[in-house]
């Protein structure tokens, strides 16, 4: 697991530097997220006394992609109730179901052939041009997101910015849209496949970067003074840290929800040497689109900080790059294997097409649940990723209290058990 590049452990240190938050895409997976940044706002309001308040929001850029957009944009909307923005996330996660992100409508014999689930999919996916209807999730984050209250935490400098990332159908490009106080420069940056726009955030954007590929419908959006078609963030990301860098952050926390080796993928085919089924082979391929480049992205900017911190310091005034510190945080278990114990707890019409799909797993793959991973809403796997995420923050504790300018007193006051 990457680790963060040594740094003062002055108090006053984290006056210095400006804090970006970038949280991965995953779906339900991504509840995982909540679990760490509860941990840490616990830890931040427990340090010794040293935090400011509790009104104070550490991270002054919020960076997004698929669901972890949704994240983004949920902390940026409650931003300025400060450390509290962490465990109402949390709740906000404990209380979602999977009927208010989509539905399906699948009749009970599916699951009794894959030749037939398959064939009805196709048809469906067909008319739909999705294997799911997101429409539940419009409502539902509409009624969780306030975007005037972004605006208000960008006008009043809680936040610098918030940016959502989300891959184009029509051109084959990468976009980055990002939201500023108003008044403040603009300057746009291009790269080769990769580009970025400055927009209000609206729930549309957000529906477009959590449209999960074949999963959910395309989301139209606004660039260059055309429209073109959306689909989810994670797709063609090759570098998931820039747009924090580009918006001004000199220290980078990066929460995945992948795994690069991940249990049971081997055993995708299972015991019995029968090849892996659609579902295992969905599976693989989502993992991919999430994962890949992330870990890539953060060891190359580590290398990158390092080098330059061991320049002689007018040589390094020189350079157009500046170090930026990088600290990633990934599950330490696998959750394919999670998401098979909770598979039960799927709505029935899903439950039903995955399983036609061979989509479900068992305990000798788990890997062959990885597809349901990324759609299992629901109470006993969200709880149980929060309270992985949450013991995968406390056992780095010590690091992100440093991460965040505070010595070893502050990491013992900070300590809690689980």
């Amino acid at each position: 697991m990457p680790r963060a590049i040594p740094i003062s452990t002055s108090v006053t240190d984290n006056k210095d530097h400006t804090y970006a938050l970038v949280l991965m895409g995953g779906g339900a997976r991504t509840a995982y997220q909540a679990g760490v940044l509860r941990a840490l706002g616990s830890m931040l309001s427990l340090a010794g006394g040293l935090w400011p308040d509790q009104q104070t929001f550490p991270f002054k850029i919020l960076v997004g992609t698929s669901a972890g957009a949704l994240n983004a944009a949920y902390l940026a909307s409650h931003a300025i109730k400060g450390l509290n923005a962490f465990g109402l996330l949390a709740n906000f996660w404990a209380e979602l179901r999977s009927d208010q992100v989509y539905h399906l409508d699948v009749p009970r014999w599916i699951r009794s052939s894959r030749i037939a689930a398959a064939l009805f999919l196709s048809q469906h996916v067909r008319r739909q041009q999705a294997f799911l209807n997101n429409t539940p999730l419009v409502d539902t984050l509409h009624r969780a997101i306030s975007l005037p209250d972004i605006e208000q935490a960008l006008h009043d400098k809680t936040l610098h910015a918030l940016a959502v990332a989300a891959s184009s159908y029509t051109s084959g490009v990468h976009w980055t849209f990002c939201q500023t106080a108003l008044g403040k420069p603009l300057t746009n940056w291009s790269r080769p496949g990769r580009r970025t726009e400055f927009q209000h955030i609206t729930i549309e954007h957000l529906m477009a970067s959590s449209a999960l590929p074949f999963i959910f419908p395309s989301t139209p959006l606004w660039v260059d003074e055309h429209r073109e078609y959306f689909g989810d963030g994670s797709m063609r990301q090759s570098s998931p840290l820039s747009p924090a860098i580009h918006l001004g952050a000199s220290r980078v926390l990066v929460i995945g929800v992948g795994q690069p080796e991940r249990a049971g993928l081997a055993g995708a085919a299972d015991n019995s040497g029968n090849r892996p089924t659609l579902g295992a082979i969905a599976g693989h391929a989502m993992a991919s689109v999430f994962q890949d480049t992330l870990q890539a992205d953060v060891e190359q900017a580590q290398r990158m900080s390092k080098t330059l911190n061991q320049l002689p310091r007018e040589i390094a005034a020189m350079l157009p790059y500046k170090p930026v510190e990088v600290m990633s945080i990934s599950p330490s278990r696998s959750l394919d294997a999670m998401a098979q114990q909770h598979v039960g707890e799927l709505h029935p019409a899903t439950y039903n097409a995955l399983s036609g799909l061979g989509a479900l797993g068992s305990k000798a793959s788990p890997g062959g649940a990885a597809l349901a991973s990324y759609l299992l809403f629901e109470p006993g796997f969200v709880k149980d990723l929060i309270a992985l995420g949450e013991r995968d923050a406390y056992a780095r504790k010590s690091e992100l209290l440093t991460f965040f300018g505070f010595g070893s007193d502050a990491a013992a006051n900070g300590a809690m058990h689980f």
